[in-house]
């Protein structure tokens, strides 16, 4: 071992020291207590208007990503989504009984959590996390991206101060102040579990560091259009899912597939809803732009996400209205084909033309293999056999109908989605669960097994119905 590697395990086993230390003061919390910091949380941060929009504005400054209004809205509104679903959730000592099976399920912490913060998400992860942090009884240690260092780092300080506040452990929430990629290879293997949202370097790295992790895949949201939608409410609302935060997150809408006989028809809805079209000569510099090594790779470049229609425009050297709130580029080409077949972080949506839903399901399919492999699609539709088709033939975890994508997959008012920080795509996108990241997962269970009177059926009971050939 390197003297630099002897210094990185000896640091991040001094924060994992001081983390289990909090996190085994927690664990003899009682129920009303974890409720009362998952309330705190939210209470103190969230719901404090002029806070979150110092915190929304220094995230900004730092990273020159996103959008301030988008940040406060983000956090304010997933806090609250979170603290709804986990407010009468047990989470301490005996939480759920099945007389009927003789079983008992007690909640116990899975201990310290390692978690690998994104730097499109600096604030915004660390604030929701730490709702299911406390309920469940856990400590957590961030490890931001350099980026967004200095707005976890504060974001973790105001953490820290409604835990001292409520007379709870401050150590129950550590960032790591001066993150490397070694430091943070190092807390994947101390930790107890690891939960990684970012890129899939990151993302691998975290499935092979020896330590149980929920690794989330990455987004390419594609949206079919089909014949029987209502266009004008389309367009709408995929504008709405597509500028969010100026497409910071992995569900904003990547590509639209439009049924031919509507196609001209939602173009024009999305130019009335401040959405430009660019020519083969535009979209070619565009691509030089997003992806300046293409086809020998498909990095994007950095300067280009979650960035202002008219920087991206500045950059590519191209003209656009000034009103424009995001580029459509037309395609025929999937997946490694096209690296605008993938997920771009920018205000840039790909356009496709379908003749019927068996080609919607294959541009999509072959997108997603290419790119954001079960993550999410989504539909506009008043034809339920096409929801169904999509639902039933595409690898997805998530497909969201008549609604905009951004703001569902990750949890809404007026959706089932559980609200979340992170979505699992399922062994599609290299993934240990394909639902989205929840209470549950900051947990573990013991199950207390009583016998029961015996159940097991005669064999034509349970050979009952079928017909051995």
């Amino acid at each position: 071992m390197s003297q630099n590697d002897a210094e990185n395990a000896a640091y991040i086993a001094e924060l994992i020291g001081r983390a289990r230390k909090a996190q085994k003061i927690a664990e003899g919390f009682s129920q009303e207590k974890v409720d009362e910091l998952a309330h705190a949380v939210a209470w103190e941060i969230a719901a404090d208007d002029d806070l979150l929009a110092e915190i929304a504005e220094f995230s900004f400054d730092e990273c020159r990503l996103g959008d301030i209004p988008s940040k406060i809205a983000k956090v304010a509104g997933k806090c609250r989504g979170i603290l709804y679903d986990v407010k009468h959730a047990k989470s301490v000592g005996v939480v759920e009984e099945i007389p009927e099976k003789g079983l008992v399920r007690i909640a116990k912490p899975v201990g310290v959590v390692g978690s690998l913060v994104p730097s499109t998400q600096g604030e915004f992860h660390p604030l929701t996390q730490a709702i299911f942090v406390v309920k469940a009884r856990d400590a957590v240690i961030f490890s931001p991206h350099p980026r967004s260092k200095l707005t976890t780092l504060k974001v973790t300080n105001l953490l820290r101060a409604v835990m001292k506040k409520y007379d709870a452990p401050e150590d129950l929430f550590i960032c790591i102040e001066n993150p490397s990629i070694p430091k943070t290879n190092e807390l994947m293997k101390q930790c107890d579990l690891v939960i990684a949202t970012g890129g899939q370097p990151m993302v691998r790295a975290a499935h092979s560091s020896g330590t149980p992790a929920f690794g989330v895949g990455a987004g390419n949201a594609i949206i079919i259009i089909d014949d029987t939608a209502d266009l004008p409410d389309a367009a709408t609302k995929i504008k709405a899912s597509k500028t969010f935060d100026l497409a910071a997150g992995c569900s904003c809408d990547n590509a639209v597939v439009i049924h031919e006989s509507v196609y001209t028809d939602m173009l024009e809805e999305f130019r009335k809803v401040g959405a430009h079209l660019l020519n083969a000569e535009e979209k070619d510099k565009l691509r030089q732009t997003i992806w300046p090594e293409w086809p020998a790779n498909h990095i994007l470049n950095r300067h280009i996400v979650a960035s202002p229609v008219s920087n991206i425009a500045n950059l590519a050297g191209i003209e656009v209205p000034e009103d424009t709130t995001f580029l459509l580029v037309e395609e025929d080409k999937t997946g490694e084909a096209s690296p605008f077949a993938g997920e771009k972080m920018s205000l840039v949506t790909t356009v496709y033309k379908f003749s019927g839903i068996d080609e919607a399901i294959r541009i999509t399919n072959e997108n997603h293999a290419y790119s954001g492999h079960g993550h999410s699609c989504g539909i506009f539709s008043a034809t339920p056999e096409n929801v169904e088709r999509l639902a039933l033939e595409t690898y997805t975890t998530r497909v969201v109908v008549n609604q905009p994508q951004a703001a569902t997959n990750g949890g809404s008012w007026v959706s089932g989605m559980p609200f979340t920080h992170s979505l699992g795509c399922g062994t599609w996108g290299g993934n240990g669960i394909s639902e989205n990241v929840a209470l549950k997962h900051y947990m573990n269970n013991t199950w207390v097994i009583r016998e029961i009177p015996s159940f097991q059926p005669t064999d034509e009971e349970l050979f009952a119905g079928f017909t051995p050939r």
